[in-house]
């Protein structure tokens, strides 16, 4: 990174500096790598530590950067894409899917979920966690709900749990014949579980994206999936990408 002069700028320092933080990040730096401290960004270009701050807390929203707890600020990789089209139908589980299993237990669905499924409030549900994964990092957090009516072969076991449990119940899924699904999006903040899941503060802006699995005329699961918009864009099948920032 070279110095610049900022005095002569109309637009606000931080943003011009963005731009110039922008542009080293990609001739300069590679993926995973540190960036120097604040005292050394500041003094190399400047600037006031404040004005430097502004600038690198818009490169985390636009997903170019990433500060890590005990690691410090480093150059974030490629945003993982979200696909929110329905043109494939495909049971969570099946395929290239990117999620992993994490556990399984019987629980209540909220209320919005219990509508949903068509299920009584006070119905336990199946609830299976699962997360996605981006160079080794969470960058998403699922909750599936599935009604036992939907996965009736589990009936005669005990009501599985941990990683195994979680994939019993979505091979079970997947002995449906799977109609068709619908899924909304919307921008949400983390609730205090997924921030810690996805090593966010709460309140850090997320995508929530809500699918629906159809199957004999009825909703056989509902998924909440919690997705950091810092790392994530939505894609819409062939579609052009739309990159999310805050």
């Amino acid at each position: 990174m070279g110095t610049t002069q900022l005095e002569s700028v109309q637009e606000p320092k931080y943003q011009h500096l963005k731009t110039v933080i922008g542009e080293a990040l990609d001739s300069d730096f590679a993926v995973g790598e540190i960036l120097p401290n604040e005292r050394e960004l500041a003094a190399r270009f400047g600037v006031a530590r404040a004005t430097l701050r502004q600038a690198l807390e818009q490169l985390e929203l636009e997903g170019r950067l990433q500060r890590r707890r005990g690691v410090g600020t480093t150059v974030a990789p490629p945003r993982v894409g979200v696909d929110v089209s329905t043109k494939q139908h495909a049971w969570p589980g099946v395929g290239d899917d990117a999620w992993e299993a994490q556990d399984a237990v019987l629980g209540k669905a909220p209320v919005a979920v219990a509508r949903l499924l068509e299920t009584a409030a006070d119905e336990d549900v199946h609830l299976v966690r699962r997360v996605r994964l981006s160079q080794g990092q969470a960058v998403a957090a699922e909750l599936l709900y599935v009604p036992a009516g939907s996965v009736a072969g589990l009936a005669a076991l005990d009501a599985p749990t941990g990683p195994a449990g979680a994939r019993a119940v979505l091979r079970e899924l997947q002995h449906l014949a799977l109609d068709g699904q619908d899924r909304s999006v919307e921008l949400g903040s983390a609730r205090a579980d997924d921030a810690k899941e996805l090593d966010r503060l709460p309140g850090s802006p997320v995508l929530v994206v809500t699918t629906r699995y159809l199957s004999g005329g009825r909703t056989a699961a509902v998924s909440v999936a919690t997705y950091r918009a810092d790392t994530c864009r939505l894609t819409f099948g062939d579609s052009v990408d739309l990159a999310m920032a805050s």
